[in-house]
């Protein structure tokens, strides 16, 4: 990765079991690990329930007052009734990106027809960046594989890079 503004990244994973203990936090260690071998530094992970009240507490304290450039949430985003962080997320944003979300989808319905049912969302919250992913480790990689390669200018954008968009 290129130098420039804070890689700093925290990952939020969305579930009941897990926050109970009952369940390895799979998600959040495959993503953890794929952002450590592309450089960035992963100084927070969190597991949750799904509960509205406390992903939207974590998403707010982390780009409040953590000031996290990058939150990545891994599960509660598809149709259960229980699937709140999108609803969540979209509580504490202040811009869309539905760009990142729209990317994520289309790749993954290349893989399977329950991709449409994804109600993931990505925006911005002052100088950081949330993006929701899948629960499942293969789907939570499998999508911020997708929007890796656009990580670093947007963060850089988001944080104040002044420097020109042009591609080489």
């Amino acid at each position: 990765m290129e130098p420039g503004f804070s890689r700093k990244t925290a990952i939020v994973t969305v579930s009941d079991r897990g926050a109970r203990g009952e369940r390895d936090d799979r998600s959040g260690q495959v993503l953890f690990d794929r952002l450590v071998r592309e450089g960035f530094d992963v100084c927070f992970r969190v597991v949750v329930p799904d509960e509205y009240d406390r992903i939207r507490a974590v998403l707010l304290d982390l780009a409040d007052n953590g000031k996290v450039p990058l939150i990545l949430t891994t599960g509660g985003t598809g149709v259960a009734p229980r699937d709140v962080t999108p609803d969540a997320t979209l509580s504490v944003l202040e811009k869309h990106v539905p760009g990142m979300a729209e990317a994520m989808r289309a790749e993954s319905l290349k893989k399977t027809p329950h991709a449409m049912i994804s109600r993931a969302v990505a925006g911005i919250r002052r100088t950081s960046l949330i993006l929701n992913l899948p629960g499942s480790p293969r789907g939570a990689l499998e999508n911020l594989e997708v929007v890796l390669p656009a990580l670093p200018h947007a963060l850089d954008k988001i944080q104040g890079d002044p420097s020109e968009c042009a591609t080489p």
